[in-house]
């Protein structure tokens, strides 16, 4: 079985707060022209498992299948319909059927186990590391819609990025997925509105 080893860089984008909005992210720029997959291959897959999986950092994961990577897109895929339904008037009971099957298989399968070793660190493995790392995502998921954190889910402000992201700030009225990029593009671009300056890439 081939494995893809664990990025030397991040590769993909993190931060939103929990993992099952930022295995959304992975859709880059959803509803947008030019609208980005992030996971066009299952050694991006195994990659983004990689990064944002809780195995420790150089361990190499098992490229899935194909397969497994179409599964995998669909439960992102069910994971927003599921938290667009959520938010609605309908709550998460409005999630589609088809798309609530599939968090449920999901969710169905074993997650990564935690392991305490002899010098006291907890590790993480898993007999399929992928398919474990997909368990979490729905299970965070369902967690996230059936609590009150539900309510501090937000769209990115920024009109080139359709991020989600929890907003954990005390006044909660974060606005933007991530202040070094959306918010500093909004600050420059509300600076250079006001004074006049022209718009330089």
């Amino acid at each position: 079985m081939a494995l893809s080893p664990a990025p030397m860089a991040p590769r993909f984008r993190s931060g939103a707060g929990r993992l099952c909005l930022d295995f959304m992210r992975t859709l880059r720029l959803r509803g947008m022209e030019g609208a980005t997959e992030e996971l066009p291959t299952p050694e991006a897959l195994a990659a983004w498992v990689a990064q944002l999986g809780p195995y420790p950092a150089g361990v190499a994961v098992p490229v899935p299948t194909q397969d497994v990577l179409r599964q995998a897109r669909q439960l992102r895929e069910a994971v927003y319909a599921l938290l667009v339904a959520a938010r609605g008037d309908s709550g998460p009971g409005g999630c589609p059927p088809g798309d609530r099957a599939l968090l449920n298989q999901a969710a169905a399968v074993a997650p990564p186990v935690p392991v305490l070793d002899e010098g006291g660190l907890v590790t993480y493995t898993a007999a399929d590391p992928v398919r474990a790392v997909l368990s979490d995502v729905a299970r965070d998921a369902l967690d996230l819609v059936t609590s009150a954190m539900l309510a501090r889910v937000r769209a990115c402000a920024g009109p080139r990025c359709a991020a989600w992201f929890l907003d954990t700030s005390r006044p909660g009225n974060r606005r933007w997925c991530s202040m070094d990029t959306c918010g500093n593009q909004s600050k420059k671009s509300t600076w250079r509105t006001k004074h006049g300056s022209p718009d330089v890439n």
